[in-house]
């Protein structure tokens, strides 16, 4: 539409050039005013506090995006650090674990090295592969057999004391049966006194029978062997009593006695020689040879 050639009535004002000089100008005279005399800064701080619900209105969906994914940056973040603090804790507790073995370990060779160099010619070591088929039996299999001289007879102990004793031998491996099997009996004596028994293996455990009630034996005692069959050398540790009960209706006392060699936790094990100066044991006599005749054809 031309202005220009408009009729006077539809005229309102100057014309555009002079509206944009004069808005040019003031916007020029704001600017100096308010960079030198600061004539703007009340003004700017009412805006700004009129507009601030709606610049927080603009900016909440940007604000609750931005922490929405710093939330679960976050969680995502936690869980890995969280796995990674776990798996570290499993391999330290694994290590420790091995740590404590190795060290369980090197004191029970320190305890035998110390045993084989009080005992000069004591015998040799042997590492317990593992225990017997039968579970009614309590006997452990060692790597050391034939091949090594091992023969079956020789006493086997522990850095604590006596452990058993080899029954069995194989080229390779050879079986020890346990001071706490049934079927094994070992020569003891009171530490403390001298007083002799013998202590039997019960299966799990160890048995002082036949010990006279007036015997001079009190709890804490320690028993070793006697060395008197030749099959143990004198003076090993054995067990240690417990539990002493005297009844007067009774000729013996009731010992309790525990093992005091790892019957089933040993690892490291010495095989120690047997006596080959101890002479044969003696024939029996006539009379006892005819009762044990006779008992037999009682049979």
């Amino acid at each position: 539409m031309d202005f220009a050639n408009s009729p006077s009535f539809f005229r309102h004002g100057p014309r555009p050039g002079a509206r944009a000089a004069l808005c040019a100008f003031l916007s020029l005279a704001l600017l100096i005013g308010d960079s030198r005399f600061g004539l703007m800064e009340r003004a700017r701080e009412g805006l700004s506090v009129v507009l601030y619900p709606l610049q927080w209105a603009v900016n909440l969906p940007v604000s609750a995006g931005r922490h929405a994914s710093d939330f679960f940056t976050t969680q995502t973040t936690l869980k890995l650090e969280n796995d990674a603090l776990r798996t570290r804790e499993l391999a330290m507790a694994s290590q420790l674990a091995r740590l404590r073995t190795l060290e369980r370990e090197h004191a029970e060779l320190r305890s035998l090295n110390a045993l084989r160099d009080r005992m000069p010619g004591a015998g040799q070591m042997a590492e317990v592969l593992y225990t017997g088929r039968d579970p009614f039996s309590y006997k452990l299999i060692i790597d050391k057999g034939q091949d090594a001289a091992v023969r079956a007879g020789q006493p086997v102990v522990d850095g604590d004391g006596l452990l058993g004793q080899v029954t069995r031998t194989q080229p390779l491996t050879a079986e020890v049966t346990l001071i706490t099997d049934k079927s094994l009996m070992v020569p003891v004596m009171i530490e403390r006194t001298g007083v002799r028994a013998i202590l039997y293996g019960y299966g799990g455990g160890v048995d002082l029978r036949f010990l006279p009630a007036h015997a001079d034996v009190n709890t804490g005692d320690i028993l070793v062997t006697s060395g008197i069959d030749g099959v143990y050398p004198a003076g090993l540790r054995v067990a240690r009593v417990v539990h002493v009960e005297r009844n007067t209706g009774s000729a013996f006392a009731r010992l309790t006695v525990l093992p005091l060699a790892g019957v089933q936790k040993s690892r490291f094990v010495l095989v120690m020689q047997t006596r080959s100066d101890m002479p044969a044991r003696p024939a029996a006599s006539a009379p006892a040879a005819e009762a044990a005749g006779r008992g037999h054809r009682r049979k």
